[in-house]
């Protein structure tokens, strides 16, 4: 926004960011782990900020929903550790100078800007009352929060009354606040290892939580637009990435960097309760999708910086998604891994398998970095991957911007 004489030029900048995924139908392998619907309830959801700003507004989403959204009251504040908003920090939210609003099917809804002090790496909770039967049809199914659900009208409360809780988001879809202008966003797109599955609940430890903090005070956003049970080329658990790609990273503003870290979902689902009838998956189709991505990327003017996919042996081999794992599975992201590294397509490379994968059995993680179901890194694991990363790769700086671990196998194409 331009500024008057004497003061800096700012603008809004996403700071913290759930990518909207549809309902999916009762025959699919996994829960949704939403109720049928809420009504004449709030529901209060938390949210670790990247960079901070003096002004703040919120994005909510209806964008699977067949029917309008009705948003009784809404109301921002800051947060703190035992679920409690700071009172003095308590905040409406307006929609056009309104309480209330009603939010068309498929459409976003952006809040009226208000004056709040939001520092970096701060917490802040969104309350929605929902007055009406509201089915959750926009969610974000790994949340990695926990969300309270209360009885009537609660925006308000500095001490919520839950009756219930979800693993779930709904309707909360950004928070945005008023930035310098030449504060720079770099978005993650990716699937349940970006989204931080198997990372400790309530305690921020996906890796674009940990690399958010070795950003802290330089004026660069970290956006987690990962999704759990995404894939780069088809639906099911959200949109393909070629589909969303636009929604959640390029129309970002300020968006300076992409990060593409997905894949594996596409090369394991076949052949498992995921997807029992898809095909094999071949490299030859990842590598035109990705592709597509760096070309669209290329085109708006945004960097965009390839991951290598992470070591998978024995992934989920003793839950329902057996199968996930297999040696044609495994030369397929070998390849894949190749191509990614040596290419040259990427504008830079984050080599995150080299990262996490034991030395003397590189198809599987460091015991160190498993959380366990040898899919998904553990706290230790997401800590290592966003201290591996060089920030001049990153953002395409020069000079090196500080960092606070060192660089390790990134590297510039």
């Amino acid at each position: 926004m331009p500024a008057r004489a004497g003061e800096e030029a700012t603008q809004w900048t996403t700071t913290w960011t759930a990518s909207p995924q549809p309902l999916w139908a009762g025959d699919f392998v996994l829960p949704t782990n939403v109720p049928y619907h809420l009504w004449n309830q709030t529901v209060r959801q938390s949210a670790r900020v990247s960079i901070g700003g003096p002004r703040v507004r919120v994005l909510l989403s209806n964008e699977y929903g067949s029917k309008p959204l009705r948003i009784g009251a809404a109301r921002i504040a800051r947060s703190q550790r035992d679920d409690r908003i700071v009172a003095a920090s308590d905040r409406a939210l307006t929609f056009g100078g309104k309480s209330s609003v009603v939010i068309p099917p498929g459409a976003p809804m952006l809040s009226d800007p208000v004056e709040l002090d939001v520092p970096a790496l701060a917490d802040v909770s969104v309350s929605l009352y929902l007055p009406e039967p509201t089915p959750p049809a926009t969610f974000h199914w790994d949340a990695r929060q926990t969300t309270h659900v209360g009885a009537g009208d609660q925006t308000g409360a500095a001490a919520f009354k839950a009756e219930s809780t979800l693993s779930t988001r709904v309707f909360l879809s950004a928070v945005q606040v008023q930035a310098p202008a030449a504060t720079r966003s770099v978005v993650a797109l990716g699937d349940s290892i970006t989204d931080g599955n198997m990372s400790t609940v309530d305690q921020n430890r996906r890796w674009p939580d940990f690399l958010a903090r070795r950003l802290a005070g330089q004026d660069v956003a970290v956006l987690n637009a990962g999704i759990s049970g995404a894939r780069l080329l088809q639906d099911k658990m959200g949109s393909n990435a070629l589909a969303r790609f636009d929604r959640d990273v390029l129309a970002q503003p300020g968006v300076a960097t992409a990060v593409v870290f997905i894949g594996i979902n596409d090369i394991a689902w076949n052949g498992t309760a995921f997807a029992p009838t898809d095909p094999a998956a071949r490299a030859e189709d990842l590598i035109a999708g990705y592709r597509q991505l760096i070309a669209r990327a290329h085109t708006r003017g945004v960097r965009i910086v390839g991951a290598t996919l992470t070591p998978f042996e024995g992934a989920l081999q003793d839950t329902p998604m057996r199968g996930y794992y297999g040696a044609d599975k495994e030369r397929v992201r070998q390849a894949v891994n190749t191509w990614i590294r040596d290419s040259g397509e990427f504008d830079a490379v984050l080599d995150f398998d080299a990262v996490t994968r034991d030395p003397s059995h590189p198809a599987r993680f460091l015991p160190a970095y498993d959380s366990g179901d040898h899919l998904h890194p553990g706290d230790a694991g997401y800590q290592v991957m966003a201290d591996s990363i060089d920030l001049r790769a990153l953002l395409g700086d020069e000079p090196a911007v500080a960092t606070t671990a060192p660089a390790l196998v990134s590297h510039e194409h």
